[in-house]
């Protein structure tokens, strides 16, 4: 049994997705220790709210803080997903269904998350 994990595929859409899966692993480390830090250490859990949101979505950079965390989470699962169904679901009926399924599921999670974040308008 090999332990190092799959191999490095030779080339195609299997190249790309596992060039993303290590670039995009290593980005989230960043973007989640951030958030960590902010939002667990520099202030405390009790003074997020409402206004703490709207406050900081008042300036872009968090926007786009947010959306490129949760595009590259929500890829970076959905490809982990992918390839877990790739290996283990071997009729082609039902890998068909669960990759659909997996496709549908993923784009309404991404067109609602950044709706949220990209039309979110603070009231008061």
């Amino acid at each position: 049994m090999n332990y190092l994990g799959r191999e490095r595929p030779a080339g195609g859409f299997e190249l790309y997705a596992w060039f993303f899966m290590r670039v995009s692993g290593i980005v989230l480390i960043g973007l989640a220790l951030g958030h960590l830090v902010i939002m667990h250490i520099l202030n405390s859990v009790d003074n997020i709210d409402y206004q703490f949101v709207a406050t900081r979505y008042a300036t872009p950079f968090w926007r786009t803080y947010d959306l490129v965390m949760l595009w590259l989470a929500l890829l970076h699962g959905l490809n982990g997903l992918r390839t877990v169904i790739d290996d283990y679901v071997q009729a082609k009926n039902w890998r068909l269904i669960s990759l659909s399924c997996l496709y549908v599921v993923g784009f309404i999670f991404l067109v609602l998350g950044s709706l949220v974040i990209l039309t979110f308008q603070p009231q008061g």
